[in-house]
């Protein structure tokens, strides 16, 4: 397949033209994607993730210029809402990011989530696939900022950084949610204002209850993105954290249960499709639609019988 074959060569213009093929869902997408499977499983996928206005996108400038230090080839993925009336998004990063748009490399491709719940897009993985295969080295992904349900991330990513910011209240509010359990490094980023040592305290404190004797206990970073101050820090984190999955095995656990989650998904979808398209062949799908509308039918025992019909099996006793 060209397309492959120009992206596997280092090609940036067939890696971006296949991105937009798999956000498109075109009919190439997924051959493509299978013949790059097995040049992926080779990068160091971070998620940052946080509230809005944490300074997540300055965050993640700061990052890449410290990686490129290290002479790291970089792949940004930011996600930003999609309107839930166009299907739009602002998609801003680039100009967010400026300082590194123009870095050979470092690529920068912003997504909408299209619906999506969970901070991330529905095709970020697949996207995530298209920069490991191409040989990024480091790839940041940066969540929405929706708030507290944004724990996906944790499934895709090997390092997940929470950032939070001081005197908004949000250090107290993820005690309520699974931010606390999803980060590996919390950063409490615009640490000149009022309030961080206090935030970074909170935070050490509800870490130190959640995270009793565990061999790697989260820490809590202070930053000012905007000036750079404690990115070398932070970076340096990040890194000894991959180096704590590599050492105690839990890289490969990692690994392992993240393809397994994301095959499982992958292969719900095809399930459902295959379903619901022959249900609609064979005349069944508006009926029974009505059917339940009409309260005559319940989903439940429907759906099973959609699932018997149309695969022609029981139920396993």
């Amino acid at each position: 397949m060209e397309i492959v074959d120009r992206l596997l060569e280092g090609d940036r213009r067939a890696m971006a033209r296949l991105m937009s093929h798999v956000e498109n869902s075109s009919a190439h997408a997924k051959e493509a994607l299978a013949l790059i499977y097995p040049h992926t499983g080779r990068a160091h996928i971070i998620g940052i993730t946080g509230p809005p206005g944490a300074g997540k996108s300055t965050l993640v400038e700061k990052l890449a210029l410290e990686y490129r230090k290290l002479d790291r080839k970089i792949g940004i993925i930011a996600v930003d809402p999609s309107s839930p009336f166009t299907g739009g998004a602002l998609l801003g990063d680039r100009i967010r990011m400026s300082k590194i748009a123009l870095d050979r490399e470092i690529f920068i491709r912003s997504m909408g989530t299209r619906g999506k719940l969970g901070g991330l897009a529905r095709s970020t993985n697949d996207i995530i696939k298209v920069l490991d295969a191409f040989g990024k080295d480091v790839i940041l992904v940066e969540t929405v900022g929706a708030g507290q349900a944004e724990v996906d991330i944790a499934g895709s990513a090997h390092t997940t950084v929470v950032v939070e910011i001081p005197g908004t209240g949000d250090d107290i509010q993820a005690s309520k949610a699974g931010i606390l359990e999803i980060g590996d490094i919390f950063v409490v980023n615009k640490a000149d204002r009022d309030g961080a040592d206090r935030t970074k305290l909170e935070l050490e404190t509800m870490l130190e209850l959640g995270f009793y004797g565990r061999k790697w206990k989260p820490p809590v970073l202070k930053t000012i993105a905007r000036d750079g101050s404690g990115m070398v820090e932070v970076t340096e984190m990040i890194e000894s954290h991959m180096d704590y999955l590599k050492s105690s095995g839990n890289l490969e656990v990692c690994n392992r249960e993240r393809i397994e989650r994301e095959f499982l998904e992958i292969l719900r979808e095809e399930v459902t499709e295959f379903i619901i398209e022959n249900a609609k062949t064979q005349g069944l799908y508006l009926e029974i639609l009505e059917g339940i509308i009409c309260k005559e039918r319940d989903p439940y025992s429907t759906a099973r019988e959609i699932r018997v019909r149309v695969t022609g099996q029981n139920e396993p006793e």
